[in-house]
């Protein structure tokens, strides 16, 4: 494609985020406050704040189904409907599966949201920070490579990414779980509390607290200023919140990239590839689909910044070729694509409680009791390599309660309306290892509708490692309810495909050595400096916390890294 030198101009930027998520916002916004002209590429529609949500405040009356997705659908996203938040009123934020096909080597789920704002729409907003236990685990262990960060180096971007996102949370004082700057926190209720205080009273080594989240229980100057809200405690989030209780891109970094006058949103562009100048020795632009059209067209800058989402970034990469890079922009190590993982959820369970009749709890708290992890922390103590955290919840549901089929009317609400026993659900978050067999690659003889090559994913559990972590969250979590005087203990393995977790990560991962990494410790592309990765692509190792918060930290910080580098003139 040939421009001449005033197209070219109006088709340059000083950066490129590609993707429009949890982390190509936080891109967005820190290049914008820079001062840098930034161009912020999505291959969805937009999804504007509040005026995009358009079940956020229907009842279920108001729901053609009721809520329910109708069979038909369901039997067309076989994929997309074993997602938790996936319904009738949060169905328009999901990938229709057939339109976007691709290659399971192996089962896996990979659940995507190609609008403006991404998953930041539909993700669970759990939200913890790393601690050293997890950046010096591969060197310790011997999996993977070294981080070359440590949690000293990312300790005050945490600290920048909750002032304005909004966590709510305690001082809890977790060796391994490091505190941050809270909002007041969500209370356990009384079961909770019972649950936290023979916990307390059985094990040294275990700590139950309540969740951090992304939530905001009491806004601050900073979130009102990006017109945000409190949260209701309604629990419909995934249809989009008009509060702007919960953070998301859409309500919070994009608008507040998008007030610097500096950002242009160009939502309907699917990444082809990265342009490579063999001359300059660096990255130059971005090639793009028009997803409608189908029209290629170049947008070209001194810095770009990938943010599509683990395997998509991967993909885009991999896709990236030219003479200097045949396999991949930056893949001199081949290792590219490789050394996928994810969480291990597959472990849950249950129970039933007898006591506390007379009390109960207010609203939908958005969070649940977490217990840190406590398996192989400072050392190797079981058969399986790594740890996970606990979630737990505790509720008054209907289990157990009489039906009353031959009521009606006034007889009929009353005896519906009757609260059922204290239930427990319990489950695990676990760390899974990378591995080099665990990959994903391009086909070489399938394209999707844009004639992008479609992604093969080769990504499946280690049966030794990962169901001996199972097994044993299995045996404490048992004990643990036991302890606390709970009845009718159950566990479950749900067998449910790698993906579904959605906190897939690596294939793009940091190192301090370029023969076996692709990214330094500053995100930025070991061959090629003027290309960043902050997604979840670029990590080395997943650790057992809930993701997004490392993600948005390494973002901030690499950005900041490249913004003095651009005015050094060292880009």
């Amino acid at each position: 494609m040939y421009l001449n030198g005033e197209a070219q101009k109006k088709m340059t930027y000083d950066a490129i985020v590609i993707g429009s998520g949890i982390s190509g916002g936080w891109a967005a916004k820190e290049l914008c406050e820079a001062g840098l002209k930034t161009l912020v590429l999505e291959r969805g529609r937009d999804v504007k704040h509040i005026e995009d949500y358009p079940t956020a405040m229907a009842n279920p009356w108001d729901l053609p189904h009721h809520g329910r997705t109708p069979l038909a659908e369901l039997q067309e996203n076989p994929i997309a409907k074993r997602c938790y938040a996936y319904d009738e009123a949060t169905a328009q934020f999901f990938v229709k599966d057939k339109e976007h096909p691709y290659i399971q080597e192996k089962p896996f789920d990979w659940i995507r949201g190609y609008q403006v704002g991404g998953k930041s729409l539909i993700w669970a907003r759990q939200t913890q920070r790393w601690s050293n236990f997890e950046f010096e685990a591969p060197a310790r262990d011997g999996f993977a490579v070294d981080w070359p960060i440590r949690y000293q180096d990312l300790a005050p971007w945490y600290s920048k990414v909750e002032r304005f996102v909004g966590i709510s949370g305690n001082k809890d004082g977790a060796y391994n779980l490091p505190d941050g700057e809270f909002l007041p926190a969500w209370e356990l209720n009384c079961l909770e509390k019972h649950i936290q205080q023979s916990v307390k009273q059985h094990y040294q080594d275990r700590q139950v607290i309540i969740g951090r989240c992304a939530h905001l229980t009491q806004p601050k100057p900073i979130h009102l200023q990006q017109g945000r809200g409190q949260c209701q405690a309604r629990h419909l989030c995934y249809r989009g919140c008009p509060y702007g209780g919960y953070f998301s891109a859409n309500s919070s970094t994009l608008p507040w990239a998008a007030q610097t006058g500096n950002m242009t949103l160009r939502p309907f562009s699917v990444v082809h590839s990265i342009i490579y100048d063999e001359q300059k020795g660096k990255a130059t632009g971005v090639r793009v689909i028009d997803t409608n059209t189908k029209e290629m067209m170049e947008f070209y800058a001194k810095i770009i910044f990938v943010n599509a989402a683990c395997l998509n970034s991967n993909l885009i990469l991999l896709n990236s070729t030219s003479h200097r890079f045949p396999q991949g922009l930056g893949n001199d190590s081949g290792m590219l694509g490789k050394y996928i993982a994810f969480h291990n959820y597959r472990g849950s369970g249950g129970a039933t409680y007898e006591g506390f009749e007379n009390e109960y709890y207010l609203g939908r708290r958005p969070t649940s009791a977490f217990m840190p992890s406590f398996r192989n922390v400072r050392q190797q103590e079981t058969d399986f390599l790594r740890g996970y955290m606990v979630a737990f919840s505790a509720s008054r549901g209907s289990w157990g309660r009489k039906t009353y089929d031959d009521s009606f009317g006034a007889d009929f609400k009353r005896e519906s309306s009757e609260v059922g026993p204290w239930g427990v659900f319990i489950m695990m978050q676990g760390e899974t290892v990378p591995q080099e067999k665990n990959h994903v690659r391009l086909s070489s003889t399938q394209q999707d509708a844009w004639g992008i090559p479609q992604l093969i994913t080769s990504i499946g559990y280690d049966d030794n490692n990962d169901l001996k972590m199972m097994k044993d969250f299995h045996e404490q979590a048992s004990e643990i309810l036991t302890k606390a005087g709970c009845k009718n203990i159950y566990m479950t393995d749900s067998k449910q495909a790698p993906g579904l977790d959605i906190h897939e990560m690596g294939g793009v991962r940091m190192g301090k050595d370029a023969k076996t990494s692709l990214l330094n410790a500053h995100n930025q592309l070991h061959h090629c400096k003027n290309v960043f990765v902050t997604d979840g692509a670029c990590m080395t190792s997943v650790g057992n916390q809930n993701p997004s918060l490392t993600f948005m930290a390494l973002t901030a910080r690499a950005v900041k890294y490249a913004t003095d580098a651009l005015k050094r003139k060292d880009l």
